[in-house]
């Protein structure tokens, strides 16, 4: 093993990967991230742009004692809500279970960090649908500490002892992407009994 599982755990409750690729030599799933936030973020910074140009160029032309210079705010917000969503449109995940390499490969990517886990087939013990204790939030302003609650998960156990996260999400899609996996690494599918009685 290659790489560390930890980095390829997720903080939300679910992700979502789907197929993009299922041939006899290779099967890959893909999750792109948060989308709508992220196109929401570039057409505000897009809207913003009509402001935010004349009062770049008020700023220039008159200096920072012109009356535009108490609107700097708007050019600055413009700016970090361009950076994050291009940080959102960045983020990408990948699972590509090579069958000639014996070997799966976990990749998560984003505009400032990339991680890279590769797992040979022969470390791997079984494929575990089973349950994760997901916080619901986060404590705001005197509201009640978060709780936790289970998600369905579908995780590689490894011959170690350590798991990593392949997806969260519906037992439907779960039981899909799993029974899927395990017949390319020809290991058993393990499922949670309360999950076999949904």
């Amino acid at each position: 093993m290659e790489g560390n599982p930890a980095n390829f755990d997720a903080i939300g409750n679910r992700l979502g990967f789907r197929f993009v690729e299922d041939t006899g030599k290779v099967l890959k799933l893909v999750w792109h991230g948060p989308w709508f936030p992220a196109w929401l973020c570039l057409g505000i910074t897009v809207l913003l742009l009509f402001v935010s140009i004349p009062i770049v160029d008020a700023i220039r032309l008159r200096g920072p004692v012109g009356p535009a210079a108490s609107l700097w705010y708007f050019p600055v917000m413009n700016a970090v809500l361009f950076g994050i969503a291009l940080y959102l449109l960045t983020l990408k995940r990948s699972i590509v279970f090579e069958h000639d390499a014996q070997r799966v490969t976990f990749k998560r990517e984003s505009l400032f960090r990339q991680a890279k886990l590769s797992v040979a087939y022969s470390e791997i013990r079984e494929v575990n649908l089973g349950f994760d204790q997901v916080y619901n939030g986060f404590a705001v302003a005197g509201s009640s500490a978060a709780q936790m609650f289970p998600v369905p998960s579908l995780r590689l156990s490894l011959a170690n002892g350590d798991s990593v996260l392949l997806d969260r999400g519906s037992r439907a899609k779960l039981k899909e992407i799993g029974s899927r996996v395990s017949d390319v690494i020809e290991k058993t599918l393990e499922i949670d009994p309360h999950l076999k009685a949904a």
